[in-house]
Parts: C-alpha cells; sequence; structure tokens
C-alpha cells in the first residue's frame, strides 16, 4: 500500500494537482480507490476494474443535466443557462438506456469504420494545407497552428459546414464548452452569459442548415441525421442538440490529444526514433498516446440509488467522477504502466470510455490522431521543441487536459 507522501495534497484540484495529477493518482488507485472529495463534494474511481464496471453500473446515470449545471455553476442562477440545459438535455450524452440508444443510433451510419475510412484523403489533405503554411518558418506554436486547425476543419467539413462560416462557429463552440472546462477560479457569471449565448447561436444557425439539408440533402453528417429526423426517429431539438454535442465534442477533444501525442514523442525521443524507423507502429503508438496522456481525465455520472462500492457508501443524488486517466496506469491491467511505450499491445485504455456510452467518434478521432502525427513526422524530419519558448500545460480543469501553448521547430 502507498502511503501519503510528504508534501502530496489529497484535494484533486489544487494546483499542484492539476498540474501533475499522476502522483495523487497511484495515491488514491492504491489506497484509496473509491474517494469522497470535500472541497468537489464528489466521489473519485481510479482503478481500472472499477472504472470499467462503474461505466456498465445502471446504478450510474448519465441523466445528470441540472446537477452538473448546478455544481458547475458555484451559485450563479441556472436561468443564466436556461438555452444550454434545454440544449443538453435533449443529447444522448446525458441520456440511459433506450433513450440513449434511440439518439445514438441514429448519428452511428456516420461513424462507422468503412465511412470513417472514406474520410482519410480529406483528413491527409488538410493536414498538408495546414503543414504547407508554416514549412518554411521552421518553426510554429503547435496548438494555435495546427492542432486546433486540423480537427475543426475536418468536423466542419464532416457536417458540410461553408469555409465562411467556419471562423464563427469555432468561436461558438470554444465559448460553449469553456464552461465544462472553468477552473476554480473562473468568472462564472460571464463564462454563463458566453456560454448560453453561444448555444442559441448554435441552435439558430443548425436550426437554419437543417432546413438546407431537407430542400437539398448531402451526403455529411446533418444530411444523415436530418434523414433520421424526417423517418420519425428523433425530433428537430433532439437533431439539433446531438448534431451540436458530435461538433464540440469531435473539436476540442481532438485538439487537445493530438498536441499531447506530439508531446509524448518530442519529449520521447527513444520512442520517436522507433516510430520514424518503423511507421506500422503508428496505430499502436496512437493508442498509448490515448491511454498515457487522454486528453479527458475524468467523466461523470450521477447515482441514481444508493449503493456501496469496496464499501463506501453512495448516495443517490451524488455526483460520481470515473477517472480514466488514473485507470490508464493501472498496474493491475498494463504491465510498467508509468512507461510511454509505443509497442504496448493490448491496450485496454479506457480513454473513449467503455460500455453504452464508449465515445461515438472514436474512430474518427483515432484517423485524425494517426494522419495528423504521420503528416507532422513526415513533412518535418527534424521536429522537435523549441529551447527558446517552453511549452505551456492547460491544467485549469479535471475534465480537459492538454497544452495552451506547444511552441517547436525544426
Amino acid at each position: 500500500m502507498t502511503t501519503l507522501a510528504a508534501g502530496l495534497d489529497v484535494n484533486v484540484v489544487s494546483p499542484q494537482n492539476l498540474l501533475d495529477p499522476n502522483p495523487l493518482y497511484r495515491y488514491l488507485r492504491e489506497s484509496e480507490p473509491v474517494h469522497w472529495s470535500e472541497p468537489m463534494q464528489s466521489w473519485f474511481i481510479t482503478r481500472h476494474e472499477d472504472v470499467a464496471a462503474c461505466f456498465r453500473d445502471p446504478r450510474l446515470s448519465a441523466a445528470r443535466t441540472q446537477l452538473f449545471y448546478a455544481h458547475q455553476l458555484r451559485g450563479v442562477g441556472l436561468e443564466k443557462v436556461k438555452d444550454q440545459i434545454y440544449n443538453a438535455e435533449r443529447q444522448m450524452l446525458m441520456k440511459d438506456g433506450p433513450e440513449h440508444a434511440r439518439l445514438r443510433r441514429n448519428a452511428n451510419p456516420g461513424f462507422t469504420l468503412q465511412a470513417i475510412d472514406g474520410w482519410r484523403p480529406e483528413v491527409r489533405k488538410a493536414a498538408d494545407a495546414l503543414l504547407e503554411r508554416v514549412q518554411a518558418r521552421g518553426r510554429m506554436e503547435l496548438v494555435a497552428d495546427y492542432s486546433e486547425l486540423l480537427p475543426s476543419q475536418v468536423i466542419m467539413e464532416f457536417f458540410a459546414i461553408p469555409a465562411r462560416d467556419q471562423r464563427d462557429f469555432l468561436e461558438w463552440c470554444s465559448d460553449n464548452s469553456r464552461l465544462f472546462a472553468a477552473s476554480t477560479g473562473a468568472d462564472m457569471q460571464e463564462l454563463a452569459v458566453r456560454s448560453n449565448t453561444a448555444i442559441v447561436k448554435l441552435m439558430q444557425y443548425l436550426g437554419k442548415a437543417v432546413q438546407e439539408r431537407r430542400a437539398n440533402p448531402g451526403r455529411d453528417m446533418l444530411s444523415t441525421m436530418v434523414h433520421a429526423q424526417e423517418e420519425g426517429k428523433l425530433d428537430e431539438g433532439e437533431l439539433i442538440a446531438n448534431a451540436i454535442l458530435i461538433l464540440t465534442a469531435g473539436h476540442i477533444t481532438t485538439v487537445d490529444q493530438l498536441s499531447n501525442g506530439v508531446h509524448m514523442l518530442l519529449t520521447h525521443p527513444e520512442q520517436l526514433r522507433k516510430l520514424r524507423e518503423n511507421p506500422g507502429l503508428m496505430k499502436s503508438t496512437v493508442e498509448e498516446v490515448l491511454r498515457f496522456c487522454p486528453a479527458v481525465p475524468f467523466i461523470h455520472r450521477i447515482a441514481a440509488e444508493d449503493f456501496e462500492l469496496r464499501g463506501r457508501k453512495i448516495q443517490k443524488g451524488q455526483l460520481v467522477f470515473l477517472g480514466m486517466a488514473a485507470a490508464n496506469r493501472d498496474p493491475a491491467v498494463f504491465p510498467d504502466p508509468e512507461r510511454f511505450d509505443i509497442t504496448r499491445q493490448n491496450n485496454k485504455h479506457l480513454s473513449f470510455a467503455f460500455g453504452p456510452h464508449m465515445c461515438l467518434g472514436a474512430p474518427l478521432a483515432r484517423v485524425e490522431l494517426e494522419i495528423g502525427f504521420t503528416a507532422l513526422l513526415e513533412r518535418m524530419p527534424g521536429l522537435r521543441l523549441d529551447e527558446e519558448q517552453p511549452p505551456r500545460i492547460k491544467c485549469n480543469s479535471l475534465v480537459f487536459r492538454g497544452f495552451d501553448s506547444l511552441p517547436v521547430r525544426w
């Protein structure tokens, strides 16, 4: 059993633990795998076995909209985000059982392996175009010049959002997402207003786009969802809400995962050398990046009833945070879990969750990461961190982890 190291704070949202959470994850996993956090008034689950089981446990509900917003807003009235709540309550992410399955089923056709494989040329074309812009410079800020742009261009193309609208659309998606990643010191009043304004603009924009797809259907994701709605499988509010979910979730998480992966490769030169010598390791590299530095460390659920887990009594209505990042380093599942190893096989990470709510967009994210890394390493053979400008980690949130800035050169 690991004892609490001198100076280790068990507050999961302390600045120290947000900056470098792995020592705390290790302690909790080994000594207190079901942990009650007083500052967060929530439970934290950290062992792989327990996290995987909780994702499948009907006693833990995804239908947590009201509690989540009340918890996140920290005293700001829910009326400030009434449109956010209206939208969230119609998303598959906040549904259980048959309702979740119904909404997910109507988006599934766009995310089959065959459908996503058809997007590979478009993803590579977008990656090459972005790198062409900066190639002659010899340096770039990876987040702003590449990681933020590649997933956004792909997801916009996926939904056939016109290029002229992409800047506004990305701004709305960003403002919408800020509320979910807010730090403990954030101005929640301002974030609530900005987030709610953004969701109204997104709903209005997509409402018009839905009418256009009805008149002139295409092969894009929104047309697929409109077709399902016309068959009576979901109503218009659900259609727009789940389109917003896919657009926003498909952007911010892949941005962070792409940056996290590049940083891992550049700080582990022996692994980068292996990959350059054997490009066939790219798929296992993507999986190890997902395991070792997931963009989403936690997902939360709400207890639908009282129950016990490892002797701890979880009460109905309490929030439960499922720690994928902690589970991904569980030595009961992963040999030498603290080692970044791109040759790792049978990589049973939980970074895309597990069970019925496993990430719908996982096939697209994997393709974006695979091609994003490949294009970067092929076009910039001398790629390295910029020693003159240190990276800045995004470490103000439990639910998103990435980089605010990652300068590189070649």
